[in-house]
């Protein structure tokens, strides 16, 4: 028994077929050899991409020359609506300066200070959960929002604003605005970019409820009344180079991308974590007997999910929410006998990565254990980037492997998930890895 897996394109195909199947489904638009090889070139007549899964190659791009492999600007056109100049789609200085204001509130003790409001939110994420039929997906972007919102604003996310934001965040996901024509042809900037008209609307809408979320928090702050969370810390974190704090507009830009990325990727990964033991009950109930050690909400607990942890991990290796990362060459380079001219894109594919037949055991099969054998420790090491590596790993890496196992154990721990035969979910790449038709479940409560 397989977890699922999109099939793979046959063949060669045009350019154009290749837009229209990439703007369908990112993962299937890709031919079946890229699980094989070390790296592939795709030739268009505006640029040229590489994508490389050599893992000696991927610590070049990310971790032994990041500044020569920028993120590339044609990928960021469809987002730029919603993220405006976050740190997400910046490079270079800005990027940096953005990187030591941000930094600072994820670092040590602020994952401790910041696990009491993990913990409300995961026993509201318990309270919520229907039992019958249900389509998983919903109720765990429900879950992430919330934690982000409580973690970050100190808001649940019944709150008017914070429940808004959601609601247009999942209508930003329907819009699919990662595809964009400007990702195939390189465009000046002063040609207008076609978003769609649903897209900008979202966008619009979610950046003007953040900015009254941002300017609500600046006003208490200036009257000594905000309470110690995440915003607070990043909005009275001045950088240590020039004494400057983000203003309302950059703030808004980075609220963005945490929301984006804190919300959507760990909804992702708790959905198809949910699957998988919903495939798997003995790691189910493995899983359920650990999160009996979950008694006081104290963080030092945290330590005793080994096995969610590791079903957590292993749901980030089969379906990892971000599958596909795109660099820039800023100089001609020589990889592999191949020449890659400036400007070219450098394609790193956790997807295909986490699955590379040359390097996993049984790369298709979910095996949470396979991180105590000595494969696993070493892809762990070589060959498993979910929040990417060096310098621009996912500043909220080891947030998210808190907030993970903690929402699936209390979730297991409280209810039994068991796959439904006539609703095996398609998994389709678009801002994050997700299901096609939803994730459906049959949710019972678990007998004590």
């Amino acid at each position: 028994m397989i977890p699922p897996k999109p099939n793979a394109r046959a063949g060669r195909v045009s350019l154009r077929e290749y837009m229209r199947l990439f703007r369908q489904d990112i993962l299937s638009a890709q031919p079946a050899r890229l699980y094989r090889a070390w790296m592939a070139e795709f030739k268009t007549p505006f640029f040229r991409s590489y994508l490389m899964n050599q893992p000696e190659l991927v610590k070049t791009v990310l971790q032994g020359r990041p500044a020569d492999f920028p993120k590339s600007t044609r990928v960021s056109e469809g987002l730029r609506p919603l993220l405006g100049n976050s740190v997400f789609l910046t490079n270079g200085a800005e990027w940096e300066r953005q990187r030591r204001i941000i930094d600072p509130a994820f670092e040590g003790g602020r994952l401790r200070d910041t696990y009491p409001a993990m913990w409300a939110a995961a026993d509201a994420a318990v309270t919520r959960m229907k039992t019958g039929r249900v389509e998983v997906e919903e109720p765990a972007s429900f879950a992430a929002a919330d934690v982000i919102f409580r973690t970050l604003f100190s808001l649940p996310i019944e709150d008017e604003i914070a429940a808004e934001v959601f609601r247009e965040f999942r209508a930003y996901q329907r819009a699919q605005p990662v595809v964009n024509l400007a990702a195939f042809i390189p465009l000046p900037r002063w040609v207008p970019r076609p978003h769609r008209r649903e897209t900008r609307a979202s966008a619009a809408k979610i950046r003007g409820l953040i900015r009254r979320l941002t300017q609500g928090r600046m006003d208490q702050i200036d009257a000594g009344s905000a309470p110690d969370d995440l915003a607070t810390k990043i909005m009275t974190t001045r950088d240590p180079e020039t004494g400057q704090t983000f203003d309302t507009d950059e703030m808004i830009d980075q609220v963005a991308i945490f929301f984006l990325a804190g919300h959507e990727t760990s909804a992702s990964t708790l959905s198809w974590a949910l699957y998988l033991l919903a495939m798997y009950p003995e790691w189910q109930d493995k899983v359920a007997k650990e999160a009996e050690a979950l008694k006081t909400g104290d963080f030092s607990e945290v330590s005793k999910l080994r096995v969610a942890r590791d079903v957590f991990r292993e749901a980030l290796r089969l379906y990892p929410p971000v599958p596909m990362m795109v660099r820039e060459t800023t100089r001609p380079e020589c990889f592999r006998d191949r020449n890659l001219p400036k400007g070219s894109q450098v394609v790193l594919s956790p997807w295909h990565l986490h699955r590379h037949e040359r390097l996993w055991d049984k790369p298709d099969e979910f095996d949470p254990a396979r991180w105590a054998t000595e494969n696993g420790k070493t892809c762990m090491r070589d060959a498993f980037i979910p929040f990417s590596a060096g310098p621009r790993v996912c500043t909220g890496a080891g947030f998210a492997m808190v907030e993970g196992p903690l929402l699936l154990a209390k979730l297991v721990q409280a209810y039994r998930f068991q796959t439904i035969a006539d609703r095996v979910p398609e998994p389709v790449a678009h801002l994050t890895v997700r299901a096609k038709d939803g994730i459906w479940l049959d949710v019972s409560a678990r007998q004590s």
